[in-house]
C-alpha cells in the first residue's frame, strides 16, 4: 500500500525544506516518503546508536535524517533544571554525533531537534539505556557500576525449549501480598528473597519455585513502562504492555527509581539470584507497538518512520492499541536486533517472549534468532504467532501459519487451549473437552502430539520446540473463573478435577509446557477477565489460597517431576514423536496414548468422562506415577499382571511398564 518513491524524483532530504520533496502529490504526505525503501537504502545506518561511554569519552549518537538539526541539552545534574546545549555534527547516513571529551558517567541528557519547516521537539535519547525517574531524561552511565559480585556467569544451555517448564510470572504480583512474608515486596529483589514464608509456614517466593520445580521464569515486562507512576508505584498497577523506554528497567521495581543504576544493578541480581537457584529467566518484550506514538522518542526523532501506516496516512492497528511498529523497516528491525542482544549479552537472559509476535515480520524474526545463536544457542524465542489485521502482507508475517519459515521460534499454541477448556471469547462460557464439549478428542489428541500430523493450514510446526503447550496465560480469564463461567453448577470437587485434568493435558503433551503462575493452586482474579490495570487486591499471588490447595499444588509438582525425569516426554523432533508415541483412543471424552522405547512402555489416560473407565493394557506388572488427581512419583504404586487400567472421572492416570 506504501507509495514508492521514484529514485529520478527525489531530492536530499538533509538539503530541502522539512519534507518538500519534488514528488507529485506528496508534499502534504510526508510519512509516506520515510517510509518508502528507497529511504531506508539511502539512511540506513549500522554502526553503534546511542551513548557509548568511556572514562576519557563519550560519543552521543542518533539517527534523525530528516532533521535539520539536533543539539545535546546536557544537565548539571539529574535533576536540576539547569543545563548546557551542544550542537551536534551531521554524520553519515542521517546520523548527528556529539563528542565529549572527559568523564561524564552520570550526567542526564535529552535531544533538542529541529526541522527544516521550524518545528522542534525535545526528547530522550531512543536508545537510552538509563533514565532518571519516570524516563524523563536519558543518562550516561559507567555501566561496570551495575554489575552485582561475581557478575557473568550463565546457566549451562538446555539441549532443546522442550525441557523447558516455563513458568509466567508478574514481579509485583508474585510477592505484594501482605501473606507473601517477602521483605521487598512489587520488586525486583522480592523476588529473590530466600526463606520467606506464609503465615501457614510454607515456602512462598524463591523457595516455592524451587520446591515447584519449574526451569524458567517467564516475567511479564520489566522493561520501562508508561503508566505507573515510578514515585509512587503503589497509586497505580499494569502488567507493562504500554512500552515507554525499551532498553531501561522499570523503575517501579527498584528500591530507589530515582538512581539510574539501582534498578540495574537490581534487575542483574534478581536474574543472578534466579540462575542461582538453577532457574533460568525469559523477558517477555513488547516491540510491536507504544503507548503513545506522539510523545514517543521514536517518532519524535524520525517522524512517520517506526510506524506502519494505510494508504491514506491514518496508522495501522492490528495490536489493537492505536499502532503497530514497522519492524520489516531497516532501522525498526535493526532497534529491535540491537535491543534484543543489547538485553540478552547485559542481562544473561535466557529466554524472550514476544508479544503480538505476528505483528513483526519472518525476515525480522528469523534476524533475531540469528543474532541470539551468536550468543547463546539455548536462548529461547517465543512468541504470540496471531494473524492480526496489520499492515503487512500475510506472508510476511510471524505468526503460526509461517512456523516452518522461523526455526527455532516457538509459538503459543492456543488450538490446544481452546480444545481443552474453549474459548475464552463471550465471557469465557464456552466449553471444551474437559467441559464436556463433544468431538474435541481428536483434536486434543492432534495437539498432544507436538506437531506430529499437524494441519498445514492451520500452523506449519516442523518441531515440537516450536509449539509452547497451555490452558492458561495473565491474559483472559484463568483456567478456574472460567470454569466457575462456563460450568456454574460444578461443586468444587468437580471443579478441581476439570482444573487438574487440564494442567495434566499441558505438562505431559509434546511441546514446551507452560504454567501461569497460580494455576497450581487454582488461582482467581475473581471474574476479572483481563486485570491488566486491576488492582493488587486481584492480581496478586494468593499465598493463603496455596496453603488451602497444597493437594492440587502437590500434584503439579509430580507432572513436572514425571516430564523431566523421562525424555519420552519430552521428545525433540517430529520423527521421535512419530516413533515412540502412538494415539490409541480419542472419541467418548477419552484420549489414550503411548510412549514406548527399549527400556519403558507408559500409558497415558485423559479421561474426560463424569465417570470412571477401564482400558485395555499390555498385561504385565506395573507402576501408577499419576491417578486420580494425586502424585505417586516419589512412592509409585505397584500394578501386578495388570491388563486393564482403571482412570477415575474427570482425571489423568500414568502407569509405567519397565523392560
Amino acid at each position: 500500500m506504501y507509495i514508492q518513491v521514484d529514485e529520478r524524483k527525489r531530492t536530499d532530504v538533509l538539503s530541502t525544506k522539512y519534507y518538500q520533496y519534488n514528488i507529485d502529490n506528496l508534499e502534504d504526505r510526508p510519512e509516506q516518503i520515510v517510509a518508502s525503501s528507497v529511504f531506508d537504502k539511502k539512511y540506513s545506518f549500522d554502526g553503534t546508536l546511542g551513548a557509548n561511554y568511556s572514562p576519557t569519552r563519550t560519543i552521543l549518537r542518533v539517527w534523525a535524517p530528516t532533521a535539520e538539526s539536533v543539539d545535546v541539552i546536557l544537565y548539571d545534574g539529574l535533576y536540576d533544571d539547569r543545563n548546557e546545549r551542544y550542537a551536534m555534527e551531521k554524520g553519515e547516513r542521517g546520523t548527528h554525533e556529539l563528542l565529549l571529551m572527559g568523564d561524564y558517567a552520570g550526567k542526564a541528557y535529552k535531544y533538542a531537534i529541529t526541522f527544516p519547516n521550524g518545528d522542534a521537539v525535545e526528547t530522550v535519547d531512543p536508545y537510552s539505556y538509563a533514565t532518571t525517574v519516570n524516563g524523563e531524561r536519558s543518562v550516561i552511565l559507567d555501566y561496570a557500576n551495575t554489575n552485582p559480585e561475581n557478575w557473568g556467569k550463565r546457566l549451562d544451555p538446555i539441549t532443546s525449549p522442550v525441557d523447558a517448564i516455563i513458568y509466567e510470572l508478574h514481579i509485583r504480583d508474585f510477592t505484594i501480598s501482605p501473606d507473601s512474608g517477602t521483605k521487598n515486596k512489587g520488586k525486583f529483589l522480592g523476588v529473590i528473597e530466600a526463606g520467606t514464608a506464609s503465615p501457614d509456614g510454607r515456602t512462598t517466593g524463591l523457595d516455592y519455585l524451587k520446591e515447584l520445580g519449574v526451569t524458567h521464569v517467564q516475567i511479564l515486562p520489566m522493561a520501562d513502562f508508561f503508566t505507573v507512576d515510578e514515585k509512587n508505584p503503589s497509586k497505580t498497577y499494569n502488567w507493562g504492555y504500554d512500552p515507554q523506554n525499551f532498553n531501561v528497567p522499570e523503575g517501579s521495581y527498584a528500591t530507589d527509581p530515582y538512581q539510574p543504576e539501582v534498578r540495574i544493578l537490581e534487575m542483574k541480581e534478581m536474574i543472578q539470584g534466579l540462575h542461582d537457584a538453577g532457574i533460568r529467566v525469559i523477558m517477555d518484550v513488547v516491540y510491536n507497538h507504544v503507548y503513545l506514538p506522539k510523545v514517543h522518542p521514536l517518532e519524535k526523532t524520525v517522524p512517520g518512520y517506526y510506524f506502519r501506516r494505510y494508504a491514506d496516512g491514518t496508522l495501522s492497528n492490528g495490536t489493537g492499541v492505536g499502532n503497530d511498529t514497522a519492524s520489516e523497516r531497516y532501522m525498526m528491525r535493526k532497534y529491535i536486533v540491537d535491543s534484543i542482544t543489547y538485553w540478552a549479552k547485559n542481562f544473561n537472559l535466557d529466554g524472550f517472549r514476544f508479544d503480538l509476535m505476528g505483528i513483526h515480520d519472518v525476515d525480522t524474526m528469523n534476524v533475531i534468532r540469528a543474532a541470539l545463536d551468536e550468543i547463546d544457542p539455548s536462548i529461547i524465542m517465543l512468541g504470540e504467532g496471531w494473524n492480526l489485521n496489520t499492515n503487512l502482507a500475510p506472508s510476511e508475517k510471524a505468526i503460526q501459519q509461517n512456523a516452518d519459515r522461523m526455526q527455532g521460534i516457538a509459538q503459543f499454541n492456543d488450538a490446544l487451549r481452546e480444545a481443552v477448556k474453549g474459548s475464552d471469547f463471550d465471557f469465557g462460557n464456552d466449553t471444551g473437552f474437559i467441559t464436556g464439549k463433544p468431538f474435541m478428542e481428536g483434536w486434543v489428541a492432534t495437539n498432544l502430539q507436538g506437531g506430529a500430523y499437524y494441519p498445514a493450514n492451520r500452523a506449519s510446526y516442523t518441531d515440537p520446540a516450536q509449539m509452547v503447550q497451555y490452558v492458561e496465560a495473565h491474559d483472559n480469564l484463568t483456567l478456574y473463573d472460567k470454569l466457575l463461567n462456563s460450568m456454574p453448577w460444578d461443586d468444587e470437587e468437580t471443579r478441581e478435577r476439570r482444573h487438574l485434568l487440564a494442567s495434566s493435558l499441558v505438562l505431559l503433551s509434546q511441546g514446551v509446557p507452560f504454567i501461569h503462575a497460580g494455576q497450581e493452586y487454582m488461582r482467581t482474579k475473581h471474574g476479572v477477565e483481563n486485570s491488566y490495570n486491576a488492582p493488587d487486591e486481584i492480581n496478586r499471588m494468593d499465598w493463603k489460597r496455596r496453603d488451602e490447595n497444597g493437594a492440587a499444588v502437590d500434584y503439579l509438582k509430580g507432572l513436572i517431576q514425571l516430564r523431566k525425569s523421562e525424555p519420552l516426554f519430552r521428545l525433540k523432533s517430529i520423527a521421535e514423536i512419530k516413533q515412540h508415541m502412538n494415539i490409541l483412543k480419542a472419541e467418548y471424552q477419552i484420549v489414550v496414548y503411548q510412549l514406548e522405547d527399549e527400556s519403558a512402555l507408559y500409558y497415558v489416560v485423559f479421561n474426560g468422562q463424569g465417570n470412571a473407565i477401564d482400558f485395555d493394557v499390555e498385561s504385565g506388572d506395573y507402576f501408577e506415577l499419576i491417578h486420580d488427581c494425586k502424585n505417586y512419583m516419589d512412592a509409585p504404586q505397584t500394578l501386578e499382571k495388570l491388563s486393564k487400567v482403571h482412570v477415575e472421572r474427570l482425571s489423568t492416570t500414568v502407569i509405567v511398564k519397565l523392560k
